[in-house]
């Protein structure tokens, strides 16, 4: 009867750590599709301008 009332393991510490390191992977998964999204807008207009001046001096 004794033996039924003594914990042999406690999962809180465990939870506790899975929980904790499952925020972490979500918090930075969320900052790399962030740092994905919000790249260099500029660059890509400037190469569209450069490729349709060229298409005009061809033209000419």
């Amino acid at each position: 009867m004794i033996l039924q009332n003594i914990a042999l393991y406690s999962w809180t510490n465990g939870v506790i750590m899975i929980a904790i390191f499952a925020l972490v992977c979500i918090i930075l998964v969320g900052f790399l599709i962030n740092f994905m999204m919000s790249g260099k807008k500029e660059d890509v207009t400037n190469s569209i301008d450069a490729a349709t001046s060229l298409n005009k001096d061809e033209n000419l």
